[in-house]
């Protein structure tokens, strides 16, 4: 947008800092709109996926899994990282059987979320699921979460109480919310709107 030339910063080069099986750091050396250099230290991230399951009575499909940065088990949707040239839809669907054995007939993008914008280009896509069968789950290596329903009110008591802290599962609280409300609807033709699709 133009009325914002007065905030962007533009590249001038990138030094890679680290390149390991899960994070990818850089430094950017950017120009400021004052003209005076500075640098920007971020990881990329090829993006990801989560996927509010509606089961047929009403509940929603809940994780439970340790995550080693915060030393605690935390409740969340089932999310999971792009593979390499998948689609969102894709990665959405291969996530939801992967991690809790679900198989859905219609899915709706909702929108797109960036949890850590101060340091990483993440953006996770935010999917709802519907027509729902279980089937068996298939976890990768090393890889180790339970998978629980739970109720709207539930979730929205927990993001309440502090019980949910992790992000996305807060926006997608949000998105569950106001679309059982009516105050949001969704597509459920399984598209992406083409303003957002990678």
């Amino acid at each position: 947008m133009s009325q914002d030339a007065h905030l962007r910063e533009e590249p001038v080069a990138r030094i890679e800092l680290l390149k390991g099986h899960f994070l990818h750091v850089v430094r950017d050396t950017v120009r400021l709109p004052s003209g005076q250099e500075a640098t920007r230290e971020y990881v990329l991230h090829p993006g990801a996926v989560m996927v509010i399951g509606l089961l047929d009575d009403g509940q929603v499909i809940m994780e439970r899994q340790f995550r080693h940065p915060m030393r605690s088990v935390i409740v969340e949707f089932p999310a999971g990282k792009l593979d390499p040239g998948e689609g969102s839809l894709a990665c959405a669907q291969r996530e939801l059987a992967e991690e809790t054995g679900y198989r859905a007939t219609e899915w709706a993008f909702a929108g797109r979320l960036a949890p850590t914008i101060a340091y990483s280009d993440e953006i996770i896509d935010i999917w709802f699921a519907r027509g729902l069968s279980q089937g068996e789950r298939r976890l990768d290596e090393g890889e180790f979460l339970d998978v629980f329903n739970a109720t709207p009110d539930e979730v929205s008591g927990w993001c309440r109480d502090g019980s949910i802290i992790d992000c996305k599962t807060l926006v997608g609280a949000l998105w569950l919310q106001n679309v059982l409300s009516g105050v949001w609807s969704l597509d459920w033709t399984g598209r992406m709107p083409a303003d957002v699709a990678r």
